[in-house]
């Protein structure tokens, strides 16, 4: 066992009393052995109170400097008014400077001109349902749907309606303009597909288990196979405990 997964193992001997490894209400979830808060290191859905924006557990963003307003820097283009939504997973790993360019930031490109005149033509009359129609532009994309257990690298951008699969990973500066399968590695601008992470039963087990639907005690008993990659061991975790 490797010292990085045998420090994984005392912690959790020590749950009895008190320790656990996760705990998906805190702001900030890195802490250091003196108890020093990285506070640049958040859980989104504690930071995001947003009518568009459904973040999972543990979903973190690492960016190199304390935001007031993570909502906007990562999403925006999506207000409240938008009809579109941003949806990520449990265990998302969101690093420094990533964007989600929603659908609301585009232009209507039916007519002669892209120029959003509507938009500088707002008065005190004008109502929440004049600002919707905005939105409803020819060829609109609609939500994006970020998976679980998905690695985003820095400074990708993710555009507007696309679906990112289960443990699929974005490397840094890719530019993600379609759909990314599960458990595959994509880079580049446009970002494509490097490799798959796995066997095509491998990756067909993964998303059947959903590791990241367990019970926290359950994930925190089995974390070793988790980033160990010990398939047989977390198939009978699957069967032997129910979520």
């Amino acid at each position: 066992m490797s010292s990085h997964r045998a420090t994984l193992a005392a912690i959790l001997m020590e749950r009895d009393g008190g320790v656990h490894l996760l705990d998906s209400t805190k702001k900030y979830p890195m802490v250091m052995p003196d108890g020093t808060e990285i506070k640049t290191v958040v859980l989104l859905n504690q930071v995001i109170d947003h009518p568009k924006i459904e973040i999972g557990d543990f979903t973190y963003f690492g960016h190199l400097e304390v935001l007031g307003d993570y909502a906007s820097y990562l999403a925006p283009f999506l207000f409240p008014l938008s009809p579109e939504r941003l949806v990520i997973g449990k265990f998302g790993q969101i690093a420094h400077g990533v964007r989600f360019i929603t659908s609301s930031a585009n232009h209507n490109m039916s007519g002669f001109s892209t120029y959003p005149f509507n938009n500088f033509s707002m008065h005190e009359k004008t109502t929440a349902e004049d600002i919707q129609v905005m939105f409803d532009i020819p060829g609109r994309k609609g939500d994006t749907v970020i998976g679980n257990d998905v690695w985003i690298g820095m400074e990708a951008i993710i555009m507007p309606g696309v679906t990112i699969g289960d443990g699929a990973i974005i490397g840094a500066r890719s530019v993600v303009a379609k759909d990314v399968a599960a458990y595959t590695v994509v880079a580049g601008n446009p970002a494509q597909p490097v490799k798959r992470r796995f066997d095509e039963d491998t990756i067909n087990s993964l998303l059947e288990i959903s590791w990241w639907d367990w019970p926290v005690e359950k994930i925190e008993a089995n974390i070793d196979a988790i980033v160990g990659g010990e398939i047989e061991i977390l198939k009978r975790a699957n069967e032997g405990n129910p979520r």
